[in-house]
């Protein structure tokens, strides 16, 4: 059984170094084309089902993948758990600009420490902590009944993902990077996936 795991293709606030996290921003051109890519590699691949997040930038981006794959009959599940991290006040700043105004090295302990959250947003333990049940009440079933997934979602929900699949470390999960629709591909037998159903959550 295969999960595919997808971050969106490039965002026009990633395009102009703002922070995103749950506001709704459509992608660029490129991350139009990005997708296109994806979809190239994933053409090979059996697909069942796929899950989204609720915000547009995946969506778009899965929507691309299944009509360039011919899939747009798959069932499709969207849901706020596999949103992008909130990043409270820093929403919509530029990040070069809002490293001036708090300092560079408070910026990268909120972008980058694993427990400590920006300014009414999330730490990526809180994402965890809201992604990882939910893959396991409502996508690690449908890996169970034999199924290949694919998930298009965010750089923080799907490193949440990665975290529990592999038992990283803190350490190990903040220094991990995820490339815009370049796909992350595991492919598990029964052994792990009851593995995956017995594990712990943080």
């Amino acid at each position: 059984m295969k999960l595919i795991l997808l971050r969106h293709g490039q965002s026009l606030y990633n395009l102009e170094n703002r922070f995103t996290g749950q506001l709704d921003i459509d992608l660029t051109k490129t991350g139009c084309h990005e997708a296109e890519g994806a979809a190239n590699q994933l053409r090979s691949e059996k697909i069942d089902i796929a899950f989204t997040s609720m915000l547009r930038r995946a969506q778009h981006t899965l929507k691309i993948i299944l009509d360039k794959c011919g899939l747009q009959n798959i069932p499709v599940i969207k849901d706020a758990a596999l949103n992008e991290r909130s990043y409270g006040e820093l929403e919509g700043l530029d990040k070069t600009k809002t490293a001036i105004k708090y300092g560079a090295e408070q910026v990268q302990v909120w972008r980058r420490s694993f427990d400590v959250a920006p300014p009414g947003g999330e730490s990526l333990k809180d994402t965890y902590q809201r992604v990882v049940p939910y893959f396991k009440k409502a996508i690690l079933p449908e890996l169970l009944k034999g199924k290949n997934v694919l998930v298009v979602a965010h750089g923080n929900s799907l490193r949440s993902l990665i975290m529990f699949i592999e038992n990283l470390t803190p350490e190990q999960i903040v220094a991990r990077e995820l490339a815009t629709c370049v796909p992350v591909i595991y492919d598990f037998n029964d052994e792990e996936l009851k593995a995956m159903e017995e594990g712990n959550i943080l």
